[in-house]
Parts: structure tokens; C-alpha cells; sequence
């Protein structure tokens, strides 16, 4: 209504609005004056001053209090609802629910189940089939299913951590609804077009036709970053957004061990979309960041994850030439230095020998040196470089007058002695252009530029693994630049110089491309580009470890499959985002590529109708309008009375009956309000309880462990859901001392070391619920504070307030849980029923035992009951306890990878023990039958 949250059950009785016109007039019309007959007596009363006045007609004030009471109660009789449950028209036709579910719906990921949740509940209600389309998975098959199905199924769902191609399920969507026919149509839209959002709008428009289609929009705007760079002085990150108003953030960095290392403001101006975040640290600070994140912000696509490709490497320049001190603006190493100065830290050896400066660089273990014209090396430095390559260093030489006259092994290739000069007086060869760089090597997809030209280099000998070495060739088949891998480090060789006397290279853009490639390779072992010529394919790299839709690393998903080493797009359901490759020096895929950018979905082409998310719960505001219309008359009524002087009046005759009537009001208030309070909150409760089956555990007071056993019971409850035939609500903390416990199967009561011991009417409570049937699971949650020793067990703090607990309760005598018993076999066969811990023992009525044969089996169970009591140790709810993105609130304690699976089996197994009795106990003597029968 006008933009506000607020509907009317019955929006036509507002049409009494229109009546209070009418009212005003009503109310102010006046009785005609009587007629004026002067009596000459009654001037002696003149004199006299009246005590009391008539007003001759109402006050203005007046009649719009009286007004604003009668449009009160117009109002309420409409049935106002303060953000009413948004959801479609009633009907018949099937609903088809279409849920964006990429990463750039973690955000408001609760948000959407929840519309969504009630858009199943309203059909659950009409008695229609569900259609649950995840517009990233195109591959899932589109079905009808029950209400409750779907439910279950929703539950389901989680953001993906890439963006989702909303195109590739267009043709599902068309055929189901081909075979369906009509059918209604809710569209659950993150608002943010990652892609081709245009052609899907038009396409799904097509495809829907006549059909009804429902929008749901307004969540917030996600926010990305994209695109780090590690520049000379700062790092750099751009943060994205498809749209809004003015807001600003902060970015954090973290090194790989998740420490802090920094934080940047960002700042959005209004109809702003993207805006940049800049970390001003030393650089050894920006080289140790492994992760970009927005402060606030939950998704895969507000994470940006930096592998060593984003480290600024430190680069050592090393020149043979004379004449870089002489004419430092044409010398090799001002070249160098411009061309590396973008992406690494360049460090020149400008004083001593090239040896000297080869040997410092070495002592610095810089991770690339770059060597422009070095010729003869001694034999240390050559054993040192040599050893330095083996262990993961790039060494790029260039070529010179000094090196074409060297016998050297520091080469990719070997050369001949000398050099080729082109297009000189003595020569018939012209200078060369550059033809194409090798598939297989690290150039490989740069722009082959048209205007270098080489006017000498330096050959090398052909031979068989010359062309596998070449990465960048000239027009007559010569290499320009070589290279090959030795051990976990690379040789390269560019064969002209670094300056401009043999080519005009250095001066090309390409020239800075091709360096940086270069740099990439160095520091570790899977290489981007791996195209190392030489090696017959690129390296495949497995995945490490990857994100999900919430920015959280955890295990790969099975889907996931190797990469090329050098992969450099954003991440696809193939390739999640993530680390893949060695633990040591693993390759960072993430959400966005550096070019992606996010824009605001346009869906205006589409005839649909418009929702809005929404977070708050509906609100009935009739009674809070009644009440104010009530307050507005007795206001009305004192003011009459008072201006009409009858209140004083009436207070001096019905003195003693207006004190009476006082007293019987407050009494009224203080009695009656508050117990008839109690009533409905209790009535509530046992709505509540009884509407479907729950479980329940004890709320202690302290709110750490209450919040944790209520995450615990509410995991367990959708485990079951998933697993099994059995949708319980959620879960209700119960009062032991107040609230009714009868309503409940069975109750987890958290024991606490220093809680108070329960009052005596209280335990009577909790002995007459186990006596009725009811079980109650303790749990100490001390397993791992047991002293050593047989009967450590039983010391632990914990274990000692559940005795004080029990000793007033008739507590049948108890056992570890047997094999055979029935809680072991009635869903999962389980052996033991570990929690966050494994070392506790799990505790339940003792099985009656054969007197006769000490030996022979025992039974499932004594009887047809269930056992009232089990204990435990070892923190059940702990392990159930999930956070509201799916992930484990606690850790476990065991090594086993499953355990935490089986504390859910054995949860299941308690509820079902719960639910059913003895419905598998006589399965357990099927052989004894048998044999008695003779069969």
C-alpha cells in the first residue's frame, strides 16, 4: 500500500472513511435557540456568577477526537496487516518456483528460502503440486512434487559459488512447462545480471506466454571484488556492485594462516558501480595476503583468493655492459627496469662485477635474475646458479656481443659463436619481424605485434629440440626467444639485447607482456601458462580446497575436476572457486575474472507482478487500532464530563462508589490481566507443542549452551527430514518446572556443573513424564574431563550434578548400551553413539536377563516400553549444532572424517528408539521363533 508493508483483509469496508464528512456535520449541527422574553424581575440575577457554563455548541478539538476514534475503528474493521506473507492468488495450477541460487544470492540467501518457504506453505494450503528450479543447475531434472516434498527438498539448497547461467536452463524450463501446461510462476531474483541476463529475460518471456509470473525483488545489492593487482606501491582491488546509492566498507586481508594483515575503506558514490580499495603495506606484507574479503559481506564472489601469481616478486637485473654507467637512458638495464617495474620489484646490481651482483642476488634468494649481455661466469657462480635453478629459479639472459663470443651452459639452446647482423652493407638478408609465438609456451595467446624489428641476434645450432624450446619465432624461422625447464626451474634466452642495438623490442608493449608471463613462472612449480616449450602438455592440477556459496573453504566437491595449470578464467561448476594443486604453492581460481563486472537485472519487459522480500513477521494491528479508538472515547467521556461540570457532580454524589469502583479496577489489572495473559501464553504453547511432532530440550539460562543445544536439536531435525520419513518442527526449550512436558516424545536436557539443583515439584514433573512414557536424554558434554581410571567416567564435574539430579528420581537400574539392543538397529546399526566426543559411554535401562542361561541372548528390550533415561557424554547437541549457512558450529574431537555423520545416525536412532518402542524388538528373536516352530 503506497509503498508500505500493509494490507487489509477486508480493504472495501474503507469506504467508510467517506462518511466521516457527514459525522463532522452531525456532530456540529446545533438545536435552535429559544425565543428571548424580557422578564424585569430577573435582573436581580444579573449580578449572580454562574458556576457552571453550557458551551451553545461542541469545540472544534472535540469533534476531531471523536472523528479520529470513529476512522480507528473504520480502519480496524478492515483488518490491517503490517508486512502481510507475500505470496501468489489462490488457484489450482501448479506452482513453479524459480530460485536464483549463484553466489550472488549468499547474501540474502535466508531471505529467499524463506519466501520461498512460505510460497510452499500457501501452496501446501491450495493443495497444489511444487516445481523447485535451481536457475544455476541446468542439468537437474524439473518435477512436481507434494507440498511437503518440497519443503524437504528446499532445505536442500545452497548458494553456488559461481555465477549462475540462467540461459542454459531455459530449455528445461520450456519443456516442463510444455507438458504441464498451466501453471504459476514465482521468480525468486537476486536482481543482478552476472551475464546474458537480457537474452534470458526475453527468452523466459517467450516461454512463459500467458502464464502468471510473480517477481520477487528488493534484496540486497551483492558486493564483489575482482581484478587485484600488487602494483609498485600499493594492492589494488576493484569491489563491484550492480547498483545503489552512496555506501562505504572496508576490505580485510589475511595471509594463509587467516591472520589479519590489513584493511581498506572503500567508498561508493551514489550510482557508482564499481570503486577501488588500495592496501598502502610494505611489500613483503602485500606478498604474505592470501585472501580478500568485504567486511559484512557472505558470498564466494566477496572473496578474492591470491596465489603467488599476485606475490610482486623481486627481480634482479644484472648487465654485462659498459656503457650503462656512461648513457644510463640507453642502457639495457633502464629497459629492464621499466618493463618489470609494473609487477616486480626490481633490484639493479649497479656496483662491482656481474659476478658480484650474481652472488648477492643469490645470497637475497630472489626467485629471477635477469642477466643482459653477462658472458663468462666462473665456475662457483656457475655451480650456485645451476643449483639455484634445480630449486625452483628463473634465469633470463639476453643476448650481446659478450654472450655470442661465450661458451656457455646457462642456455636454453646451444648457440653458435658470433651473431647474425641483418640488413647490413655486407649481407643480402633483410631485418626481420616477428611471426608467431609457440602454442605450447608461455607467449602463447599474447597479440603478435607488427612492429619489431630485429636487426641482429644470435643463432642457435638446429637440432632435434630446437622447436619444441622456441616460444617466440621470426619470419624466417629463427627463434627470438627460447626457453626450457630444468628441474623445478626455467632458462630462458632472449636472442637479441636488451637495449636497442639489435631490435626494437624493448620499446614494444609486447616486450612487457612477455616479461611479465615470464615472472609469473617464477617462485613455484605449477606454472600459469606451464607452456614451458619442451614439455608436450600443460600440467593438470587437482583441486586443494574450495569455497563454497558462502565464501568458506571446505573439501571439493566430487563434481569438481582438474585443471590446466594455466587457468586463468572465473570459476565454473567444473572448476569451482578455489586452491587447486600442491599444498606448497597452490593456483588460486576465484568467482570473477579480472574483466567481470555486475549490473542490475532488467526484467521491465516482463508483464509480472512485483514482491518484495521480506524479513519481519506479519502483524495483526486491529487490536492495537481498537485499543486506541477505546482510549480516544474515554478521553471524549472525561472531556464532557469536565467541561459539562458532571464529573465533579458526580464524584460528590458517588464518592464511596467511585472509590469502590477504583479499587475493583486496580484489582482487575493486577489479578485478572495477567493470569488471563498466562492462559493464552499456555494455550499457545500447547498449540504449538501438539500441531506437530517436536523435540524438545531444557533451556538452562545460560545462553552460549542454550544456543548451541537449539542449533543442535533444529540440525538434527532436518537430518531427519532428509533421511528419513519423518518432517518434525522445530524444536521447542521447554521449562521443566512450568511448562507441560507431556507433549513431547522425548526432551535433551543439557546437564550444567554449577546449575542449581531442581526444585522438588519440579523433578516430580520430570519422574511422572518418564513414568507416562516420555525419555529423557542427559547429556554432561564432559567426556574429555575424565580423570583416568575405570570409574573416571563417573567423577566429572558434570556427572556429579547429574546425580544430585537423579537421587530424588526412580531411576531404573542402567547399563552401557548392549549389542543387541534395539537402539543399536532401529534405523542405522550403529556400535556406539559418538557426539563432539567418542570416549563417553551412552547409558539406558538394564535389559531383563535370563536367570537360567547367564549365556544366552538377551532381548531388544524388556517388555514393550521404552527406556526413560539414557545418558551420555559426549555432547550430542554439540555435534548436531549447525550454523544457518550449513556449516558445523563446533569442531569434533575425533579423528574419524565421519564422525559427525554418526553422532546424526545416532541421533536418528534415538528418536526413532523414541517414536516406535519395540517395533523392531521381536525382530531380534525371529531365529528363536523359527527354531520353535521347527521351520
Amino acid at each position: 500500500m503506497m509503498g508500505l508493508p500493509l494490507t487489509f483483509a477486508q480493504p472495501l469496508l474503507l469506504l467508510g472513511l467517506l462518511s466521516l464528512p457527514l459525522l463532522w456535520w452531525l456532530l456540529r449541527v446545533m438545536p435552535p435557540r429559544p425565543r428571548r422574553i424580557e422578564f424585569p424581575p430577573t435582573k436581580l440575577l444579573f449580578d449572580i456568577a454562574p458556576k457552571e457554563e453550557t458551551p451553545s455548541r461542541t469545540p472544534w478539538w472535540l469533534t476531531a477526537i471523536r472523528l479520529a476514534a470513529a476512522a480507528l475503528l473504520i480502519a480496524a474493521a478492515a483488518g490491517p496487516i503490517w508486512n502481510p506473507a507475500t505470496g501468489l492468488g489462490a488457484g489450482n495450477a501448479p506452482l513453479v518456483i524459480l530460485l536464483d541460487d549463484g553466489w550472488s544470492s549468499a547474501a540474502s540467501w535466508e531471505t529467499r528460502i524463506k519466501a520461498a518457504d512460505e510460497l510452499i506453505a500457501k501452496a501446501d494450503n491450495d493443495r497444489r503440486g511444487v516445481a523447485l528450479v535451481a536457475l544455476s543447475e541446468p542439468q537437474r531434472d524439473i518435477t512436481l512434487m507434494p507440498a511437503g516434498n518440497a519443503r524437504v527438498a528446499l532445505r536442500q539448497f545452497s548458494p553456488k559459488p559461481w555465477s549462475a547461467e540462467r540461459v542454459e536452463t531455459l530449455p528445461a524450463i520450456e519443456r516442463f512447462l510444455k507438458a504441464t501446461g498451466d501453471a504459476e510462476i514465482a521468480w525468486l531474483s537476486d536482481g543482478t545480471d552476472t551475464g546474458r541476463g537480457s537474452e534470458f529475460v526475453e527468452s523466459l518471456s517467450k516461454a512463459i506466454g500467458e502464464r502468471a509470473l510473480t517477481i520477487f525483488e528488493g534484496a540486497p545489492a551483492p558486493l564483489a571484488l575482482a581484478a587485484a593487482e600488487n602494483a609498485a606501491a600499493k594492492m589494488v582491488v576493484k569491489v563491484l556492485r550492480p547498483a545503489g546509492g552512496a555506501a562505504v566498507g572496508t576490505v580485510r586481508a589475511v595471509d594463509a594462516k587467516g591472520s589479519p594483515v590489513g584493511e581498506a575503506r572503500f567508498n561508493f558514490k551514489d550510482g557508482d558501480r564499481e570503486t577501488d580499495a588500495s592496501f598502502d603495506l610494505p611489500v613483503e606484507l602485500r606478498n604474505d595476503i592470501a585472501r580478500l574479503e568485504i567486511a559484512g559481506e557472505r558470498s564466494a564472489g566477496a572473496v578474492q583468493l591470491l596465489d603467488k601469481r599476485w606475490r610482486r616478486r623481486a627481480v634482479g637485473v644484472v648487465s654485462g655492459a659498459t656503457s650503462d654507467t656512461a648513457q644510463p637512458l640507453l642502457a639495457a638495464n633502464f629497459y629492464l627496469a621499466r618493463a618489470l617495474s609494473p609487477f616486480a620489484d626490481v633490484r639493479l646490481g649497479e656496483r662491482g662485477s656481474p659476478q658480484q651482483a650474481v652472488a648477492q642476488f643469490l645470497d637475497q634468494k630472489l626467485p629471477m635474475i635477469v642477466m643482459a649481455d653477462v658472458g663468462t661466469l666462473s665456475p662457483e657462480i656457475r655451480e650456485r646458479l645451476n643449483a639455484w635453478i634445480e630449486q625452483g629459479g628463473v634465469l633470463v639472459r639476453f643476448a650481446g656481443p659478450r654472450l655470442a663470443q661465450a661458451d656457455d651452459d646457462l642456455v636454453p639452446v646451444k648457440l653458435r659463436r658470433g651473431g647474425r647482423t641483418l640488413g647490413g652493407s655486407l649481407t643480402w638478408e633483410k631485418p626481420q619481424h616477428l611471426s608467431t609465438f609457440a602454442a605450447e609456451g608461455p607467449f602463447a595467446g599474447l597479440a603478435v605485434p607488427k612492429d619489431i624489428t630485429v636487426n641482429r641476434q644470435v643463432l642457435a645450432e638446429p637440432d632435434a629440440a630446437l622447436a619444441a624450446k622456441t616460444w617466440a619465432i621470426l619470419e624466417d624461422g629463427t627463434p627470438l626467444v627460447t626457453g626450457e625447464r630444468r628441474a623445478k626451474g626455467v632458462v630462458s634466452l632472449f636472442h637479441v639485447g636488451a637495449d636497442m642495438r639489435w631490435s626494437d623490442l624493448p620499446m614494444s608493449g609486447s616486450f612487457v607482456e612477455m616479461l611479465r608471463r615470464i615472472v609469473d613462472m617464477s617462485g613455484y612449480t605449477s606454472t600459469p601458462g606451464a607452456g614451458v616449450a619442451g614439455e608436450g602438455a600443460v600440467e593438470m592440477v587437482a583441486p586443494l580446497r574450495t569455497l563454497d556459496g558462502f565464501g568458506t573453504f571446505g573439501p571439493p566437491p566430487s563434481s569438481a575436476k582438474p585443471m590446466r595449470a594455466d587457468y586463468r578464467d572465473r570459476a565454473t561448476p567444473d572448476h569451482p572457486p578455489g586452491l587447486y594443486g600442491p599444498a606448497e604453492g597452490p593456483i588460486a581460481v576465484n568467482t570473477l575474472a579480472s574483466a567481470d563486472r555486475l549490473a542490475a537485472l532488467d526484467t521491465s519487459i516482463l508483464r509480472a507482478q512485483r514482491a518484495t522480500y521480506t524479513n519481519a513477521e506479519p502483524r495483526d494491528l486491529r487490536g492495537m487500532l481498537l485499543a486506541s479508538a477505546l482510549a480516544l472515547f474515554l478521553v471524549d467521556a472525561v472531556i464532557v464530563a469536565l467541561l459539562g461540570a458532571g464529573l465533579a457532580a458526580l464524584l460528590r454524589r458517588w464518592r464511596p462508589a467511585s472509590a469502590s469502583l477504583a479499587l475493583a479496577l486496580v484489582f482487575a489489572l493486577t489479578t485478572s490481566t495477567p493470569s488471563q495473559v498466562r492462559a493464552d501464553s499456555k494455550d499457545d504453547f500447547a498449540l504449538r507443542a501438539v500441531s506437530q511432532t517436536r523435540l524438545a530440550y531444557v533451556v538452562t539460562g545460560n545462553a552460549d549452551v542454550d544456543a548451541i543445544v537449539k542449533a543442535g536439536m533444529s540440525g538434527l531435525t532436518l537430518f531427519l527430514a532428509q533421511r528419513t520419513a519423518l518432517e518434525a518442527g522445530d524444536p521447542i526449550g521447554v521449562d521443566p518446572a512450568s511448562d507441560e512436558l507431556a507433549f513431547f516424545p522425548l526432551i535433551y536436557w543439557p546437564v550444567m556443573p554449577d546449575a542449581p539443583r531442581p526444585s522438588q515439584d519440579t523433578l516430580n514433573r520430570i519422574d511422572a513424564y518418564m513414568k507416562q512414557g516420555g525419555t529423557v536424554v542427559f547429556d554432561t558434554r564432559d567426556a574429555l574431563e575424565a580423570p583416568p581410571g575405570e570409574n573416571g567416567s563417573s567423577q566429572t564435574p558434570g556427572m556429579m550434578a547429574l546425580r544430585n539430579i537423579l537421587s530424588s528420581l526412580d531411576v531404573p537400574e542402567l547399563e552401557p548400551v548392549p549389542r543387541e539392543h534395539v537402539l543399536t538397529k532401529t534405523f542405522y546399526l550403529l556400535r556406539d553413539f559418538p557426539g563432539r566426543y567418542t570416549t563417553g559411554q551412552t547409558w539406558v535401562e538394564t535389559l531383563p536377563r535370563n536367570e537360567d542361561d547367564e549365556a544366552a541372548s538377551r532381548p531388544a528390550h524388556g517388555g514393550d516400553g521404552v527406556s526413560p533415561i539414557i545418558i551420555t557424554s559426549n555432547d550430542l547437541a554439540g555435534a548436531w549444532a549447525l550454523r544457518p549457512d550449513g556449516q558445523p558450529m563446533l569442531p569434533v574431537s575425533g579423528g574419524d572424517m565421519r564422525q559427525r555423520e554418526f553422532a546424526f545416525r545416532a541421533g536418528v536412532n534415538i528418536v526413532m528408539y523414541t517414536l516406535t518402542g519395540n517395533y523392531k524388538a521381536d525382530q531380534v528373536h525371529v531365529p528363536a521363533l523359527i527354531e520353535r516352530l521347527g521351520q
